[in-house]
């Protein structure tokens, strides 16, 4: 009886570190897609007020769709000159991830 109550008792253990190391797993997985997402969004949004991509739409209505299309959600954009700064957030498990990016020609320049 002892035996069994100890293999239960370690099963339930390692049972219970699994999932937690899932979550973890699950978390870290979703800061990197935001990370991503957010370089996208910023990588668009600068390319499409530098007149690189040519757009018809608002450089952060584009920011936007890239963000989407990455499975994230745009929470804030600012064009300044050539320079766009953008921010994305990423659910997971009732949990938010947000990223900022920020992308355009070198400081000084």
């Amino acid at each position: 009886m002892a035996g069994t109550a100890l293999a239960a008792g370690l099963l339930t253990v390692a049972a219970a570190l699994s999932l937690g190391l899932a979550a973890v797993g699950g978390a870290a997985v979703t800061a990197q897609r935001a990370a991503g997402a957010a370089d996208a969004a910023a990588l668009a949004a600068a390319d499409a007020v530098s007149g690189a991509v040519p757009s018809a739409d608002d450089p952060c209505a584009l920011a936007a769709r890239v963000a989407g299309a990455s499975g994230a959600a745009l929470t804030g954009c600012v064009v300044n000159g050539f320079v766009a700064t953008v921010e994305v957030q990423a659910a997971y498990a009732g949990l938010a991830a947000v990223s900022r990016a920020r992308a355009g020609p070198p400081e000084g320049h």
